[in-house]
């Protein structure tokens, strides 16, 4: 019986001391993501204790802020979403009624009206709730730029939107 004890503290103390190892055991930083920025520079558009959270999935939207989207509703609230994916889900799925869509452009990290943005759609960048990348930029050159580094195809809004539809009909 004591070896027993002895051989299971002794494989509790490696688990514990490999577990504990900087050099083997350090998570991926979630600042490792394409998708993320610092918080100084993600701007959150919803109010309530929620507002840092996608209304549909939930997940940070600092962590995947340059995929980020915000929309009115016909009330005059504003929802923020973590990607294309999850407007489309609200749009079509939950039938909500959105307006003045806009989008963060990925180099200023500002908002624009998405109607106007010019998506990278494909890129071997990560995609956010989806399996195709997307990537909006407020010029044309830019999204080309990138495309052509990054690969991907660059498209209008409703293209894209079209493309995220397909989403839903897997």
């Amino acid at each position: 019986m004591k070896s027993i004890t002895f051989i299971l503290s002794i494989f509790a103390a490696l688990l514990f001391v490999g577990c504990t190892n900087s050099t083997t055991a350090t998570p991926k930083s979630s600042k490792a993501r394409f998708q993320t920025v610092s918080a100084g520079q993600a701007t959150l558009l919803q109010k309530g204790k929620n507002k840092e959270s996608c209304v549909i999935c939930g997940m940070h939207l600092q962590t995947f802020y340059k995929t980020s989207h915000a929309a009115d509703t016909k009330t005059g609230t504003k929802k923020q979403y973590c990607s294309l994916h999850c407007v489309v889900h609200d749009n079509e799925i939950n039938k909500t009624d959105l307006l003045n869509l806009k989008v963060v452009d990925t180099n200023s990290l500002k908002f624009i009206s998405a109607d106007k943005a010019f998506y990278v759609v494909g890129s071997s960048k990560p995609a956010t709730m989806s399996r195709t990348s997307k990537y909006a930029f407020a010029k044309k050159s830019e999204a080309e730029s990138f495309a052509k580094k990054f690969g991907g195809k660059v498209m209008n809004l409703y293209d894209t939107y079209t493309e995220s539809m397909k989403d839903f009909k897997r």
